[in-house]
């Protein structure tokens, strides 16, 4: 189905992908914009739910407001990491560019969306939110494909953001997206190159059969 160039091309493009922070004032294409949604709206979902709306938001004014609601979230998790020393390292992290990208991508989710009975969720209700986060992943994919850096701001309080955009009380806003031109794609990820967290050895993550067994069976 694919040339081994396009799945080569497609491995790279999942571990080239980077959260950006930073971001240059240059404009994107609203053609290319449209076409990173696009890719999230071909996304699976649950029972075809669909559970996605995004909310493009071009207005440094409104993109002020949702600095505002992350950097006070920012501000108040810090304290957790005072224990262990680390609230001055974690201040000093840029964790959004939200007023230097010039879009921001409000990307939510509607639990309502196919009515009460979605075929697959009565099961697992948070399927709609897990959904979600697929059509997140392919416009973070799409993006970096493009050439167009991304972050997902994921600092604010829900009814923060519900009032900023005016969104329903029954939707949930699910990540906040920038979405712009860069001149800096780091190799590895901030956290990674901050020395905050590392990527963990996926052979400890991986079990057969049941969990915690690390040993395949011999047919295997």
């Amino acid at each position: 189905m694919f040339t081994q160039e396009e799945i080569n091309a497609i491995h790279r493009v999942i571990k080239t992908r980077r959260d950006i922070r930073s971001f240059l004032p240059t404009s994107i294409p609203k053609e290319l914009l449209f076409q990173i949604i696009e890719a999230a709206h071909h996304a699976p979902s649950v029972g075809f739910m669909q559970p996605w709306n995004f909310i493009v938001i071009s207005s440094n004014e409104i993109k002020k407001k949702i600095a505002w609601a992350a950097e006070k979230e920012r501000r108040a998790l810090s304290i957790h990491y005072e224990e262990d020393d680390r609230a001055d390292k974690f201040l000093s992290l840029k964790i959004e560019g939200i007023q230097e990208a010039p879009y921001t991508i409000c990307v939510t989710c509607d639990p309502t969306r196919g009515g009460s009975h979605v075929l697959g969720r009565n099961s697992i209700p948070e399927t709609d939110i897990m959904s979600t986060s697929c059509a997140i992943q392919n416009m973070m994919l799409a993006a970096c494909a493009e050439g167009v850096a991304m972050g997902w701001v994921s600092f604010y309080k829900k009814a923060d953001i519900r009032a900023i955009l005016d969104i329903p009380p029954h939707i949930d806003p699910i990540a906040i997206l920038s979405v712009g031109y860069t001149n800096h794609y780091p190799k590895a990820p901030i956290l990674e190159t901050a020395k905050w967290e590392r990527r963990r050895n996926l052979s400890q993550l991986i079990s057969y059969e049941k969990w915690g067994r690390t040993t395949p069976t011999s047919e295997e």
